[in-house]
């Protein structure tokens, strides 16, 4: 017994340091590959072939607007928490005690753990796996990297992920030449990628955009340095 114990405390070191080691250097350099692009890169092997469409760019390559675009449809509050938001939590859990439809409440921070270090399984094993990254990279970086990171991981539709393979392929520009139309209607595909497509938007794409567009205009300037708080419950539900 002893030795199990012994064996298990190595474990516990060595995964805790290998994990703040793999953050902190994923802190400095692109993250092109992850446990989601190779997972459903397999998923969609049959469908999409075998193409990864991504292309790393640096935040400031990436238009502003883009930025104002998922803050306003995915966190209000990404500047301000330390990568949950408590409020939307207790809010989605009364709404969906209701039972009519499920409505989530994860964080930009939480989103970008988990298509970072997590896989695409839903379990509670895999959630709290998310949150323990999610508090590493809110401690180890920046409110600005894990921003950066954010919008070139996401998936916007099978085998296609951040914002600038997705300018290229659908409006045939660059993420740092998007406008205000194009921005919202890329933030708009990020709940249900699989569903929504930009090649051929339907009805309710365009107009969950133009409902984003009306949300980034309540938002205040983003500022990663001397951020100004929303105002409170614009987020899109």
């Amino acid at each position: 017994m002893k030795y199990v114990k012994r064996l298990l405390l190595y474990l516990i070191i060595f995964g805790f340091t290998f994990s703040v080691s793999c953050v902190i250097v994923l802190r400095f350099i692109p993250v092109t590959m992850t446990p989601v692009k190779i997972t459903k890169f397999i998923e969609n092997l049959g469908e999409e072939g075998f193409a990864i469409r991504s292309n790393w760019v640096p935040l400031h390559k990436i238009n502003p607007t883009m930025i104002r675009a998922v803050i306003a449809t995915e966190d209000n509050f990404f500047l301000f928490h330390h990568g949950f938001d408590i409020d939307a939590i207790k809010q989605a859990i009364q709404h969906n005690r209701q039972g009519k439809t499920v409505r989530g409440a994860s964080t930009i921070s939480q989103q970008t753990a988990k298509n970072v270090f997590c896989t695409t399984a839903r379990t509670w094993l895999r959630k709290g796996i998310e949150s323990y990254y999610t508090i590493l990279i809110e401690l180890l970086w920046s409110k600005r990297r894990i921003m950066e990171v954010y919008l070139n991981v996401i998936e916007t539709r099978p085998n296609v992920y951040g914002v600038e393979a997705t300018a290229r392929r659908y409006y045939d520009t660059t993420a740092e030449e998007l406008n205000t139309y194009e921005a919202a209607m890329i933030a708009s595909v990020l709940p249900s990628p699989q569903r929504l497509n930009l090649a051929a938007p339907s009805s309710y794409l365009t107009r969950r955009a133009a409902t984003v567009r009306g949300l980034m205009n309540k938002l205040p300037p983003v500022d990663f340095d001397d951020p100004v708080p929303p105002v409170k419950n614009s987020r899109y539900e």
